[in-house]
């Protein structure tokens, strides 16, 4: 259960936060405009690319630069097939994973590569492998790393990481992020130009306003949704392929930092994948007369959580929607439903407020939540 009183504390919160839950997030707009400059100062917006990439290959290593990857992907796919480089390996170790290139991979793809570390072997010898066969390569890694050193020495592109994170702090994703960004509006594939980046970061410190721990909570969007997730089983829908990085992003930090299970299915598979878990509340929760016992033991209560249905809604390329059938389906089995109001502007400002709620309502389950 969350602890309302420490939810609504600032200091306390702080002190309950040794691992910079808060300060990352509230940091976003700020390390936007910090991986724009660094990008620039590293040749990004002097690249003047011979065309289109064939494919997009990307490989990762972390939580924030698997996040980074899942948006680009969200945003490229429309324009370029785009494939992860899935990671395989004896142990979840960074310098137990390898990567491959797939057999076709070759001088017309693009390979880019991030990395909170940039000791990994693993991606040194992909980087490696990606030289011999051509393929150009960019890396987001920090300063003076021995893979940035084989980057640079092969003539890829490797672009400094915006503040390297200390051992055991929070990392944000941005710095991952914006520097792809640039890359992809180098070579056309979507609109990320500097204006654009600047309003993203603008709205980042609008939204870290809105969501920051000196907000109430009834004044604050992401202490409310912390307060609805918390003793359910969140199951995250998404419409639209954005929506699907910030739900996977959510899953992420509600596992490693709240403890907590959360599960995510894209719309409109997601009313029938997920149907048998609706049925629990009427199963479980309810007397003979079809009622919740609010007077029953729920410390002895072994039903386990409800399941609350929360809609992560960004723009479809058809301007259809499931969000009725959805409303309806929670309706019929009296499940709780959270719809995540789409936000006013661009799709990747909408991205943005997306990814910063999610981000303020897990650090908030983590630090006000009891295990």
């Amino acid at each position: 259960m969350l602890d309302d009183l420490l939810l609504d504390d600032p200091t306390a919160l702080a002190q309950a936060d040794p691992y910079g839950l808060l300060p990352t997030a509230a940091s976003a707009g700020a390390l936007v405009r910090t991986a724009q400059r660094l990008a620039a100062e590293a040749g990004l917006t002097s690249l003047k690319p011979e065309g289109r990439p064939r494919s997009i290959l990307l490989a990762t290593s972390g939580p924030a630069a698997e996040t980074a990857a899942d948006v680009t992907s969200a945003l490229a796919a429309g324009a370029c097939p785009v494939l992860r480089l899935a990671p395989t390996g004896v142990a979840a170790a960074p310098g137990a994973l390898r990567w491959a290139l797939p057999g076709w991979a070759g001088p017309v793809d693009l390979l880019l590569i991030a990395t909170p570390d940039g000791s990994e072997p693993g991606l040194r010898l992909l980087a490696e492998q990606a030289y011999r066969r051509g393929l150009t390569v960019v890396a987001v890694l920090p300063r003076r790393s021995a893979l940035g050193e084989i980057v640079d020495g092969s003539r890829g592109l490797p672009l400094p990481l915006a503040t390297p994170p200390e051992p055991g702090q929070a990392v944000s994703p941005w710095p991952f992020l914006v520097p792809f960004l640039g890359l992809l509006d180098r070579t056309g594939l979507i609109g990320a130009d500097e204006e654009t980046i600047e309003r993203l970061a603008d709205r980042l410190d609008t939204t870290a306003e809105r969501c920051g721990p000196v907000s109430p909570t009834g004044a604050n969007p992401a202490k409310s949704l912390a307060v609805e997730l918390d003793e359910s089983l969140p199951l995250l829908w998404t419409e639209g392929p954005a929506s699907d990085a910030v739900a996977r992003r959510l899953v992420r930090l509600l596992a490693a930092r709240a403890g907590r299970a959360a599960l995510t299915a894209a719309l409109p598979e997601a009313l029938t994948a997920h149907a048998a878990l609706l049925s629990r509340p009427a199963e479980t929760d309810s007397g003979d007369d079809g009622m919740d016992d609010f007077f029953r033991d729920r410390v002895e209560d072994t039903s386990g959580p409800r399941p609350r249905v929360v809609l992560l809604r960004t723009r479809t390329a058809d301007g259809l929607t499931a969000a009725p059938a959805v409303r309806e389906l929670a309706h019929a089995h009296r499940v709780p439903l959270t719809e995540l109001a789409l936000p006013e502007g661009q799709d990747l400002d909408v991205l943005a407020e997306l990814l910063a709620l999610t981000e303020y309502t897990a650090a908030y389950l983590s630090l006000a939540g009891q295990s």
